[in-house]
């Protein structure tokens, strides 16, 4: 999956998130921008995905089955080749030690679903990436 810009450089993004209707209304959104998305349902396979892709960027639930989003960025951040992945926490989790959790484990930015619409989603990602 690439993402192609108008600046001509082109960007990979891993969205780990286990609502197929919520992977489906990014990708829309990102789409009308030009953009690509790899996607995973669960931890398992967006570690797999991330280890194999090596994504410019990661998307990532907390509440996933098989491995949670806690795991998932624990493993990120202990493999040389996934360590200095950006990721963008995107979960309904709100609680301040949960933020606190995610941020200590090596998140670069923790977005509560409620609190965003999903251009502001795609604003973020673009700052981040660009």
């Amino acid at each position: 999956m690439t993402i192609h810009m108008g600046n001509g450089l082109a960007k990979k993004i891993l969205f780990i998130e286990d609502e197929s209707a919520l992977q489906r209304a990014l990708v829309g959104v990102m789409a009308e921008r030009g953009i690509k998305i790899l996607s995973a349902l669960d931890g398992e396979a967006g570690l797999k995905a991330a280890q194999a892709e090596q994504p410019d960027l990661i998307l990532l639930d907390l509440v996933l089955p098989k491995k949670d989003g806690f795991g998932v960025l624990k493993e990120l951040r202990a493999n040389a080749a996934t360590a200095k992945i950006p990721v963008i926490i995107l979960s309904n989790l709100e609680g301040s030690v949960d933020v606190m959790r995610a941020m200590e484990f090596g998140a670069t930015t923790y977005l509560v679903k409620s609190n965003y619409n999903l251009d502001e989603v795609v604003e973020k990602v673009e700052r981040l990436l660009y």
